[in-house]
């Protein structure tokens, strides 16, 4: 389990928000303002340099519209790190991403939910008519203990921070999740050594 050489991240948050641009900016450096709604779901790959180990990043990005949420339990499951995305020109996106976080725990079902990782980011930071508090983002975030980034596809602002945070998380939570899977092993052994073997000898 401690070798593993990839993770899995996920986007997910309402359409229209910029999953499929920030995916895009990250791994081909390409930005379009050509939208075009996912669907289904939708991956690219990437390698990365972290601690001087390289590793393979697959990046999901999903269709933020309700006729696809049976496809949930089977994109999500095995995501190491969930990136929330909203747009800060849409309160409405905002709010969604407190929907989109439980939907993902349940369909995920990860092994510790109170403590899978979430990234939110705050997209769109280039357009001027913000109508989300930054505020009001961070307050929830430290609600739900999630790191938080303002984020641009198009004028590249926080791309590359926010998705190599998430990688970094998502290895975290793989090497706290191989513990959590070793330790009841670990600890059955132990405590079989620990119990005295019956003697057989007669004492009288």
């Amino acid at each position: 389990m401690f070798g593993r050489s990839h993770v899995k991240v996920i986007l997910i948050g309402n359409s229209g928000v910029g999953k499929s641009v920030l995916m895009n900016q990250y791994v081909n450096h390409r930005f379009t303002n050509q939208y075009r709604a996912t669907i289904g779901a939708d991956f690219l790959t990437k390698e990365v340099q972290i601690d001087k180990k390289t590793i393979t990043v697959q990046i999901w990005d999903t269709a933020g519209t309700e006729r696809f949420q049976s496809l949930g339990t089977a994109l999500y499951r095995g995501s190491d790190c969930c990136l929330l995305v909203f747009d800060i020109t849409s309160p409405s996106s905002f709010l969604a991403i407190d929907f989109w976080r439980k939907e993902f725990l349940v369909q995920a079902d990860p092994p510790d939910p109170a403590h899978f990782p979430f990234v939110v980011l705050a997209n769109k930071m280039d357009l001027t008519d913000r109508q989300v508090p930054q505020q009001q983002v961070q307050d929830w975030c430290k609600a739900f203990n999630a790191l938080y980034f303002e984020t641009s596809a198009k004028d590249v602002i926080n791309v590359d921070e926010a998705f190599q945070s998430a990688i970094k998380l998502a290895l975290k939570n793989q090497k706290e999740s191989s513990l959590s899977e070793m330790n009841p092993i670990q600890l059955s052994s132990v405590r079989s050594d620990a119990v005295p073997k019956t003697s057989h000898a007669c004492s009288c």
